[in-house]
């Protein structure tokens, strides 16, 4: 034989209960953050889409070996590049279709598809992203960005930022994507005291953009390697003469530049940079 609860203590049970359901239904809609943060809850994952069996394969690109896992723990500070409108529409590694203007990446080794958090570390600024494609292919950079993901962290104009990438776990059937702190915070990490300040920006009417291919201390290897990217390249020197830019450019519009930047890329420049005289 059951006894019955006191009314009072019932009555208590009963609010408690109520409280915890509440909680609960915040959880699996995805509510926002603590109040006053002005962070958006990550988004919780119920029905989670399946690993695309074939991207976990190992695979070769350029001689170097790629081994996909899952990673649950991973969480790395590396630089993050950003592609857009010329590969807008075309399949991705799961067989999505690229849209560069949702929040989505691509990475070399994380179950696909996938969800990601990045913090652009310059601002604070913090996405979730659905990772759906490989790449980038480059030594330095640990994950590529589409446009709007690039967009949302405030790296358009630069290219290329140093991030911080969480892996979160499996993605949504569809979408997954969301900014979680938008507005202007603290940077997490601090510019190294050693690191050299960035050069002027080139003289050129605003609204243009330009890749900045490198930069050397004196001016032979910077016009060496101008004359390896041909008559569009320029070196451009500091007030002091203390750097000398080789510059590719100007570009009207951002994606142009981008696709002259990946092309740098590809001719051994792995730190080339798209800027803006905005």
């Amino acid at each position: 034989m059951i006894a019955l609860a006191h009314p009072l203590r019932l009555f208590r049970l009963l609010a408690i209960a109520g409280a915890m359901s509440g909680l609960a239904a915040c959880a699996s809609a995805g509510g926002g953050g603590p109040a006053g943060t002005g962070r958006a809850a990550i988004p919780v994952v119920t029905d989670p889409a399946p690993i695309v069996s074939g991207t976990m394969r190992p695979y070769q690109i350029r001689g170097r070996w790629y081994r996909p896992e899952e990673q649950p723990g991973y969480d790395q500070v590396g630089m993050a590049s950003w592609y857009g409108d010329q590969f807008n529409g075309r399949p991705t590694s799961t067989g999505e279709r690229f849209d560069m203007h949702a929040l989505t990446a691509a990475h070399k080794t994380l179950p696909l598809p996938g969800l990601v958090e990045v913090t652009n570390l310059a601002n604070g600024r913090t996405v979730v992203l659905r990772v759906n494609d490989r790449g980038p292919f480059v030594d330095d950079r640990i994950i590529d960005l589409s446009r709007g993901a690039a967009e949302a962290l405030d790296m358009l104009q630069r290219g290329v930022g140093e991030v911080r990438v969480r892996y979160l776990g499996r993605a949504p059937r569809v979408g997954g994507g969301a900014v979680l702190q938008y507005a202007q915070a603290r940077p997490e990490r601090a510019v190294p005291v050693s690191a050299p300040p960035p050069p002027p920006s080139p003289s050129v009417s605003p609204g243009r953009f330009w890749v900045e291919v490198a930069a050397y201390p004196a001016q032979p290897e910077a016009r060496a390697a101008a004359g390896r990217l041909g008559q569009t390249a320029r070196v451009q020197a500091a007030t002091d003469n203390s750097m000398f830019r080789v510059l590719l450019g100007p570009w009207p519009d951002a994606n142009a530049a981008e696709q002259a930047r990946q092309a740098a890329v590809a001719r051994g420049f792995a730190d080339a940079l798209l800027i803006s005289a905005r």
